[in-house]
């Protein structure tokens, strides 16, 4: 019997488990302790919650920046019984786990370096604690900078953006407290970035070149993270991953310090270099603690106010007065923070003279080297060649490598023989995996990757055993698998129309966005509302219940309006390719007719649908709840996607019939290929509900079933033009398989 993981994965799982169990085994003894500080964690932090940090919480993130009017509107709500409750002990237990496995890490520590994940070399215990602090001051600077300035500009933003498009800002607890603890903690582990590639570029795990030379890639992945951990509002995502590039930068000097230091400790001196600059060290403690006193104790000081007024924070306002530490007064004050400030500046001064020391010592300049290729290796040290040109071991054959490494023997000094090996084989591992490679997509034995327990054997066996159930013959591996090479070659046929197609794609989008977002689904909004009868236009309120709710909506909104506009497009430069593998026939011209009748039943059936459908089913379900005195608070992403189904939704699904009417008499799709195909097409359209609608399975029967009806009165409009499928279209080219 073949069970889903393989055997290494098995080993893996296992491996992982008895490690967990030998820690748990070796800290028995102390586990009481453990349990001691995740207890005191959690309660700690649910009688923090309790007594004061809720309304901290409220005043410091939400309402800090707010103007009076806003801050009457915006709100934290709680929409269930326990929502506080449960989500205090959530809060405060994955607190307490945190706390407590640093403290079960360090008492099944024996256990860990008997298995081999724990260093077999004693740590000393200054490294460990210089370590974990600097992890937690990162973490806290992270945090510090979203509690400070993210999260108050961002609710500001938020918030009244939600309110000038008619909705009311009406956080629900759980969302808001899951929202700014999950966005909170990425600032915090982003903010740990300087420590992560120090460490890697230290221990050699990833070389400092490679962050180097790829800091545009990481640039792009930093923004691509913020797009997932921040709202989808550029103003936001700037504010995510700016300060994060600029940390990236901070990084990369730190790392280029930590290697240099690595490669050529030996080579210089820290306290040789501060004697030899001695003179700029002084200077730069002198300009920067004169600068210092400058700003406080003389009347520069309005610049300071003047920053303080600009600066975006609630701690700082341009009434800001001079600093008077202990009792001391301002001119004292400025005197001791200028000796202060200047004492910070000679290790920031000597960094950079290190710096330069090291890399001189390193790396002499290129234009002193000349041809990195003509290199004497044998006239270079142990250390050189560690640190000397990738090109001089590129361009050296192996006999040239051992010539070098022999005379290295010779003169007794096998450090460098080694060293020289080594880099040879470094510089030409990377051309020997490339000669390796097969060329033409087949494995090292000659056989096809497609070939049974490949990726293409996985997904045909699997895909057929699920198509079974819709269809009413066996699904082989061979049907599957031939469609997917369908598949493939049509998607492939498209790379060359790929620039039309993600243009007008792009173009639909950012176009629809930018409306919305600039305040066209407020206007929208109030149009609706006015086509409501009177006496319930005042009483119907649409709220927000998460913080970026209504960017998430109209996101999705611009995302289907840009699939839908793209849809003839691709279909019409699809069609050769697909007409190659025998998928469809007949005149693809008559998409262009298509794309303009799905045009004109877009715009017709939402003006339809929102002056006159939409209002009248709206007004009939909250018929009964103003009847009984209820108050009528519809959630932005519900209301929004009710009356997208109301408007849009009458055209597309007036649009099904029209597209298979025009397709058969067209000759792409004929009638026959519809009706024995159904089941399929079904399938799609529950799947595509499922995927677009909100998560409610009543949602996406409102949207799924519908379709399909429509689809069903497609086939049986052409049922009764076909005569029964015995009147087929001619003059059309060859119908589609």
């Amino acid at each position: 019997m073949v069970g889903p993981l393989d055997d290494d994965t098995v080993r893996t799982v296992q491996s992982g488990r008895e490690t967990v169990g030998a820690m748990l085994g070796t800290a028995q003894s102390h586990l009481q302790k453990v349990f001691i500080v995740f207890v005191a964690g959690m309660l700690g932090t649910i009688y923090a919650l309790q007594y004061g940090v809720w309304e901290m919480l409220r005043e410091d993130l939400v309402y800090a920046n707010m103007t009076p009017e806003l801050r009457r509107q915006t709100s934290v709500v709680s929409t269930q019984a326990f929502d506080v409750i449960l989500l205090q002990v959530k809060i405060g237990a994955v607190v307490g786990i945190l706390l407590a496995v640093p403290v079960l890490v360090f008492y099944g520590r024996d256990a860990l370096r008997a298995r081999g994940w724990w260093p077999a070399d004693r740590i000393p215990v200054w490294k460990g604690a210089l370590f974990a602090l600097t992890s937690l001051v990162l973490f806290a600077g992270g945090v510090f900078y979203a509690y400070e300035l993210f999260f108050p500009l961002m609710f500001k933003f938020l918030a009244g953006n939600a309110n000038a498009a008619g909705f009311t800002p009406q956080y629900s607890i759980v969302k808001w407290a899951q929202f700014i603890f999950l966005l909170g903690a990425s600032f915090g582990l982003a903010a740990q970035l300087p420590l992560l590639m120090t460490v890697l570029s230290y221990t050699g795990i990833v070389p400092y070149e490679t962050f180097r030379d790829k800091w545009r890639i990481a640039v792009l992945l930093i923004f691509l993270f913020g797009a997932l951990f921040s709202p989808p509002d550029p103003f936001t995502q700037i504010m995510w991953a700016a300060p994060l590039c600029g940390l990236y930068a901070v990084s990369l000097a730190l790392s280029k310090v930590a290697v240099l230091a690595k490669r050529s400790s030996d080579l210089v001196s820290t306290a040789a270099v501060g004697r030899a600059n001695w003179n700029t060290i002084l200077g730069g403690a002198v300009v920067v603690g004169g600068i210092t006193y400058y700003l406080l104790a003389t009347p520069a000081f309005q610049y300071v106010r003047a920053f303080a007024a600009w600066f975006p924070s609630s701690r700082l306002t341009g009434d800001v007065t001079r600093p008077a530490l202990l009792g001391l007064p301002p001119e004292t004050t400025a005197v001791v923070l200028a000796v202060a400030g200047g004492l910070l500046a000679v290790p920031v001064v000597l960094y950079y003279h290190v710096l330069q020391a090291l890399e001189d010592a390193v790396a002499p300049d290129e234009r002193e080297m000349g041809d990195p290729t003509a290199i004497d290796i044998d006239e270079l040290s142990a250390d050189a060649v560690e640190v000397a040109p990738p090109e001089v071991f590129e361009e050296m054959t192996e006999e040239e490598a051992l010539a070098h490494a022999d005379t290295a023997l010779s003169a007794d000094d096998q450090t460098k023989a080694q060293a020289i090996l080594d880099r040879w084989d470094e510089a030409h591992e990377d051309a020997d995996e490339a000669a390796d490679e097969p060329a033409d997509g087949t494995t090292a034995d000659g056989d096809a990757a497609t070939e049974e327990g490949g990726a293409g054997g996985i997904l045909t066996s699997t895909t057929a055993g699920m198509a079974d159930a819709f269809t009413e013959d066996e699904t082989t591996e061979d049907d599957i698998g031939g469609y997917y090479y369908d598949i493939q070659f049509i998607l492939s046929s498209l790379a060359s129309k790929a620039f039309w197609i993600l243009g007008v794609f792009g173009f639909v989008l950012s176009a629809s966005f930018l409306f919305l977002y600039r305040g066209g689904i407020g206007d929208i909004q109030r149009v609706f509302v006015s086509r409501l009868p009177e006496g319930m236009q005042a009483q119907v309120d649409i709220v927000t219940l998460h913080p970026v709710e209504h960017l998430v909506f109209i996101v999705k909104f611009s995302t289907i309006l840009g699939a839908v506009s793209v849809l003839p497009l691709v279909l019409y430069f699809a069609w050769p390719a697909m007409q190659d593998r025998s998928l469809v026939g007949g005149d693809r011209n008559i998409l262009l007719v298509w794309g303009g009748t799905l045009f004109v039943a877009l715009i017709g059936g939402s003006l339809l649908g929102f002056l006159y459908v939409a209002p009248m089913a709206i007004s009939a379900i909250a018929y009964d709840q103003l009847q009984a005195n209820m108050v009528i608070a519809y959630r932005i992403s519900n209301f929004g996607w009710l009356v997208l189904f109301l408007t849009i939704g009458i055209g597309l699904l007036v649009e099904i019939p029209v597209t298979m009417f025009l397709f058969h008499r067209a000759g792409l799709v004929p009638f026959e290929v519809m009706y024995e195909r159904w089941r399929y097409v079904v399938l799609a359209i529950v799947a595509t509900a499922a995927m677009v609608t909100p998560d409610s399975i009543f949602t996406m029967l409102i949207v799924g079933v519908p379709t399909a009806l429509s689809y069903m009165v497609g086939l049986a409009i052409l049922w009764v033009y076909t005569l029964g499928g015995r009147r087929t279209p001619k003059g059309r080219g060859e119908p589609a398989d």
